[in-house]
């Protein structure tokens, strides 16, 4: 492998559950040192040194004892792709079309979207700033737009993801200025190429080129719907910043429930992640990006539906402008040379002067800005002392969520956009934040008042005490009031009411950020049991405070018959040890019980960082302690 394809792999060990991918200095490494313009001077140094410290190269076979070995038969890998809600979801190229299908059909409690009958084949159009929805019905025989709900479509207007045959102008618009198009169950509505690695890697980049520049000489285009974008280098659609719909497709999403889909070449794909309308996302390769776009639809089988029919009225299909691998190469010898990487970082530094012109201030603090909405001078150093603080009392907490499987840091801590009506959006109106101006949580990360506000706000989140309310609601106790959680949990705490959440299996699983874990200690919560933890968020939840408690094998708080209306308390916790046993006390009115749960503080290290209340006060103690000696 390049270092460039490396380097994409390496960049998912989040996403399939890794610390972190390795790969070691060998040939390859000093063939990418080459291209990219080092000397033959600092190649040789960089070489010479990794060889003297015998870390150059893949070891042989027997000279490193590995824990375990997996061995890989490369001739069984497949082109996939992954979703449509998580990245570790694997779906066979050839079996999305099926997949989809039964996830359309498939029970929400299974994951799927609970659509059948009729429903399965729901078509909405779009006219002139409006859209509506017809009943799957025989030809009419005639191809022009309906003049009203009731008209007949065209078998030929029905059969594809296209725009209307009557002219548009521009393409895309009717003449009053409305969208013409039509939309089902499955049609693409976001197509990005993005992501920091595979933006940054020749082989995919070109590639997908190379496809679009094919799919243009046999006269394929990209249906107007479809938003598109190419960014390089950063993050977009993959952290949530692929911004609006346009308002009258988003309206028609939501209006008609549609079942919606984004592909895109990034990493995460949680739920309402993406975009807040678009239910099912699906990460792939950008070149396979630019082939679904051409589509219009995820429901496709490549192998035996065209992606359109060409300029000369003849079906098109994928591997008909599909690059061979010498063709990739051959344009990458011909683009990709040493001196353009020479020529770019030359003189770098003076190469952004917006960069240069940013206000530096100066001294041995940052010099907080109470007036910014983007950073914050954040809590958590509040009420600090330099002696290690009495442990919290983990007794009468109130639940604020009851959770069920698979709840990613995504649900927890969402990055996408966010609207008007949502905590968070509310906080930035009262600052004179237009809506428009909103961005999205993850590129307000830097202010906790944002943050707090958006913890388990995922629009997808199910919390069964939101008595069926989806996204991020609770029922405030014991007044039993519906509320959003933020607003709940500031009511808790002026009560000084501590908090409990109950989760199922996998709690925590996804993209290990570290505001999944801030979040949810801002907001009061200060125990979470679960059936079972993500390992890398079940370290960051102790790191800020938070006691992650897991139930006995078989047991959950469903089966335990938690309704949410009790009080709870842990008790057990006399001296804090690694993985020792706790009872948890369950009451409801003049009724208690107790049921022993597992504590998920693995290390003697973590029980320090726990009794000092997190990571950060414990490294500010180590600091402090360590100057006064």
């Amino acid at each position: 492998l390049t270092v460039a394809d490396r380097a994409t792999i390496a960049n998912m060990a989040p996403e399939y559950g890794a610390t972190m991918g390795f790969f070691p200095v060998d040939e390859k490494t000093v063939d990418y040192l080459r291209l990219t313009g080092r000397s033959e001077e600092e190649i040789e140094r960089i070489e010479l040194y990794w060889k003297a410290q015998k870390m150059f190269g893949i070891p042989k076979k027997g000279e490193i004892d590995y824990t375990k070995v997996i061995s890989l038969n490369l001739s069984t890998v497949r082109p996939c792709v992954a979703g449509p809600k998580r990245p570790q979801d694997r779906i066979p190229l050839e079996s999305v079309k099926v997949k989809f299908q039964e996830l359309l059909q498939a029970q929400a409690s299974s994951g799927g979207y609970d659509k059948r009958g009729a429903e399965l084949k729901k078509t909405v159009y779009l006219r002139n700033g409006s859209s509506y929805a017809l009943e799957p019905a025989q030809d009419s025989g005639g191809s022009e737009a309906p003049e009203n709900p009731k008209a007949i479509w065209s078998e030929e207007e029905m059969s594809a993801n296209r725009p209307f045959t009557k002219p548009i102008v521009p393409p895309g618009y009717t003449e009053e200025g409305g969208y013409e198009g039509k939309l089902t169950h499955g049609s693409i509505v976001i197509a990005a190429i993005t992501s920091c690695t595979n933006t940054s890697n020749p082989s995919v980049m070109i590639g997908a080129g190379l496809v679009a520049k094919k799919a243009v000489e046999k006269g394929l285009t990209v249906n107007h719907l479809i938003k598109t974008s190419l960014v390089a280098y950063g993050c977009t659609t993959c952290i949530g910043n692929s911004g609006p719909l346009d308002a009258k497709i988003e309206e028609a999403i939501k209006e008609h429930d549609l079942i919606a889909a984004s592909v895109l070449s990034g990493n995460r794909n949680f739920e309402a992640r993406i975009h807040g309308s678009v239910k099912a996302n699906f990460l792939m390769s950008p070149p396979l990006v630019v082939a679904f776009a051409l589509a219009g639809q995820i429901d496709i089988d490549f192998a035996q539906e065209p992606l359109g029919i060409g300029r000369d009225g003849k079906p098109v299909f994928l591997h008909e402008i599909w690059p061979s691998r010498q063709e990739i190469e051959g344009e990458i010898a011909k683009a990709v040379k040493p001196e353009m990487f020479k020529k770019r970082y030359a003189h770098i530094l003076q190469d952004n002067p917006v960069w240069e012109q940013i206000a530096v201030g100066h001294g041995a603090q940052y010099k907080w800005n109470p007036d910014s909405t983007y950073i914050r001078n954040p809590p958590f150093f509040a009420n600090f002392h330099s002696q290690r603080p009495a442990r919290p009392q983990l007794t009468d907490m109130l639940v604020v969520a009851l959770l069920g499987d698979s709840v990613t840091t995504d649900h927890i801590s969402p990055a996408g956009g966010f609207k008007a009506n949502t905590p968070a959006g509310k906080y930035l109106l009262l600052k004179g934040i237009p809506e428009e101006q909103f961005n999205s949580y993850g590129s307000r990360r830097g202010n906790h008042e944002v943050m707090m506000r958006g913890t388990f706000a995922n629009v997808r989140i199910a919390n069964k005490l939101a008595d069926g309310k989806e996204g991020g609601y609770t029922k405030l106790f014991p007044e039993e009031e519906v509320m959003s959680i933020y607003d709940a949990c500031m009511e808790y705490e002026k009560r000084k009411t501590p908090l409990i959440v109950f989760a199922g299996k996998d709690y925590g699983m996804g993209s290990s950020r570290d505001w999944a874990a801030k979040g949810t200690a801002l907001l009061g919560i200060r125990v979470v049991v679960a059936q079972s933890f993500e390992r890398i968020h079940r370290s960051n939840l102790i790191g800020m405070g938070v006691l992650p408690l897991q139930f006995q094998e078989g047991e959950g708080w469903e089966t335990l018959e938690i309704q949410g209306n009790e009080t709870f308390s842990i008790v057990g916790l006399d001296k804090l040890a690694p993985r020792q046993k706790v009872q948890l006390e369950i009451a409801r009115g003049e009724e208690k019980r107790q049921v022993t749960l597992s504590s998920c503080i693995d290390t003697p290290a973590e029980v320090e960082y726990y009794e000092q209340g997190g990571i950060l006060p414990y490294v500010l103690r180590q600091y402090l302690n360590k100057r006064e000696t």
